[in-house]
């Protein structure tokens, strides 16, 4: 899938739902659960089955991120699926820290 940003993706084996940041302008295997995640909100559409070694879940709404891809997903709704990209767990990203106000 050639990701767009703020396209709405949901999972097809739990109840997880990303909205695309920030993406290249490449294709991209962007999965949740094991399972290729969808275009669009599917709502209650739990259709594949998930890999149990991916299900460490995902949280509402941190931002999962791979700077080397330059690829950033916001989750809007969490599930049990971890969320990759080409086969990859994506990290939640880490917060900048404030500059001092000494």
């Amino acid at each position: 899938m050639r990701p767009r940003v703020g396209q709405m993706l949901a999972s097809t084996v739990d109840t997880t739902a990303v909205i695309v940041v920030r993406c290249p302008d490449s294709e991209l295997d962007i999965t949740c659960g094991g399972a290729a995640m969808i275009e669009g909100t599917a709502q209650g559409a739990v259709t594949g089955t998930a890999d149990p070694d991916l299900m460490g879940g995902s949280l509402l709404g941190k931002r999962y991120a791979d700077e080397d891809l330059g690829l950033e997903l916001l989750c809007t709704k969490q599930g049990q699926g971890t969320l990759a990209v080409n086969g990859v767990a994506l990290p939640v990203k880490s917060a900048k820290p404030l500059p001092a106000s000494d």
